[in-house]
């Protein structure tokens, strides 16, 4: 993609999504790394008492529970969420929408070159997780899970985060109010993680509306790409950018 509003939007975020790429790598390596010690620490507990409390003791298991299960996807949501915020109602709260509008550019335009800007961000942080992740999968004991399944998990990881960007994104363009970004992200976000954690208490149907059952039920990193989960995924970010577009479109723009 060539257009100055995408490229101009990489521009002005690359010192953030270097920060990103590297935290979020770092932070998978270090959870990942303990593994071994986490294993051993299983191991000595009497098997009775492990089935009790449903321990995984095995590299996927682990992987799913700590870096895919806890803190990677937290940080994708963040960072989706943040792209959105500062792309939309944060430009238009602040005036700045006001000089991009004056260009020759569609609003639909406008609102696809930055979307994809931040797919893009998105992707560059997802790919150096998991190339972070190979290059310590041998010594952290992590080799029964292959390339290709830490890359499914990776690219649901990439696909968590854009379906959380095009919630932001839409929110913020369809009502251009850093309020209702937050309020939306953190509804879906609480739906996200307490309808993927809780449904056996709730009921088995619930997980079904939380994006976190399409980004780790299928369970990658033992069954490698699941296309259904993915294309859940896809079409729920396609649904929430294209609401708040066809708004964005129709509203006056309050700059």
């Amino acid at each position: 993609m060539s257009s100055p509003l995408y490229t101009k939007f990489l521009a002005d975020s690359r010192r953030g999504l270097i920060a990103w790429a590297v935290g979020c790598a770092v932070v998978g390596m270090g959870y990942a790394s303990t593994y071994p010690e986490q294993k051993n620490n299983t191991d000595s507990m009497p098997a009775a008492f492990r089935e009790s409390l449903h321990v995984d003791a095995t590299a996927a298991g682990y992987l799913q529970a700590t870096v895919f299960g806890l803190i990677l996807p937290l940080l994708a949501m963040i960072y989706g969420i943040t792209a959105g915020l500062r792309a939309t109602a944060s430009d238009e709260e602040s005036g700045q929408m006001d000089l991009l509008l004056a260009h020759p550019a569609t609003r639909t335009k406008l609102v696809v070159q930055r979307f994809a800007g931040a797919v893009t961000g998105a992707l560059v942080i997802c790919t150096v997780v998991w190339l972070a992740l190979l290059a310590i999968r041998d010594g952290a004991e992590l080799n029964s899970v292959t390339p290709v399944e830490l890359l499914a998990q990776c690219v649901n990881l990439l696909l968590l985060c854009v379906t959380f960007a095009a919630l932001a994104f839409g929110a913020g363009t369809a009502f251009g109010s850093k309020v209702a970004v937050l309020a939306s992200s953190i509804v879906v976000g609480v739906i996200a993680y307490m309808g993927n954690s809780l449904y056996t208490q709730v009921g088995d149907g619930i997980k079904y509306v939380s994006p976190m059952y399409y980004y780790i039920g299928g369970e990658p990193l033992r069954n490698g790409f699941q296309w259904g989960d993915i294309a859940v995924l896809v079409i729920l970010s396609a649904v929430f950018l294209a609401v708040g577009t066809v708004r964005f479109n129709r509203r006056d723009v309050n700059c």
